[in-house]
C-alpha cells in the first residue's frame, strides 16, 4: 500500500493534464504551477498521473480519452473527496498561448456537472466555473489578490 498525501502536493501540471478537447493539448510551452490540497492529492492527481503516463508512452488524444473513461466506470480512479482544491498563484504560469500569465487564483474540484447549482458564472460572482465532462467534475476558480510572492494581482487582466 502506498503512503496516503497528508500536506500540499506541488508540481507543474503540462498541457495534457487538461481535457483532451483542449485545443493546446500538445502546447509544450504550457506550463502550469499549481499545489493541491491532501484531498486532491488523493483524487484528482492520479488522473493526471495517468494522463501523463499515456502521454508519454504515444498515445493519442482519442486513447487518452478512453483510457480515462474506461479507468472511472471499472472504479480504478477514485473519486474525488469533498474538500479536492488547489491553488494556482505563480507568476511563472503559462496556461495558454493566449493566457500566459492569466491570475493567480484558487480552484475547487467537485463531482459531475454543478455549475448552476453553486451560483457560479453569473453577473457579479466571483466564482468562475468550468465543467470538465471527462475527469466527470466541475472546477471552481476564484481569483485571489496576490501573487506567491506577495505582490498585488492586477484586479482586471483581460
Amino acid at each position: 500500500m502506498q503512503p496516503q498525501p497528508r500536506g500540499f502536493v506541488c508540481l507543474v501540471e503540462r498541457s495534457f493534464g487538461a481535457a483532451t478537447d483542449f485545443p493546446e493539448f500538445w502546447n509544450p510551452k504550457i506550463m502550469s504551477p499549481i499545489c493541491v490540497n491532501a484531498p486532491a492529492a488523493r483524487n484528482y492527481l492520479p488522473a493526471v498521473l495517468m494522463k501523463a503516463k499515456l502521454v508519454m508512452t504515444g498515445r493519442s488524444r482519442t486513447e487518452i480519452a478512453q483510457a480515462i473513461e474506461s479507468a472511472l466506470n471499472r472504479n480504478e480512479l477514485p473519486a474525488l473527496e469533498p474538500g479536492a482544491m488547489c491553488y494556482m498563484m505563480s507568476k511563472q504560469q503559462y496556461l495558454s498561448d493566449n493566457d500566459k500569465c492569466w491570475h493567480p487564483h484558487m480552484m475547487w474540484f467537485v463531482p459531475g456537472d454543478a455549475a448552476k447549482k453553486w451560483g457560479a458564472n453569473l453577473p457579479g460572482s466571483p466564482t468562475i466555473a468550468a465543467n470538465d465532462p471527462e475527469d466527470r467534475m466541475t472546477i471552481f476558480l476564484v481569483w485571489v489578490g496576490n501573487w506567491s510572492d506577495g505582490t498585488s494581482a492586477p484586479r482586471d487582466m483581460h
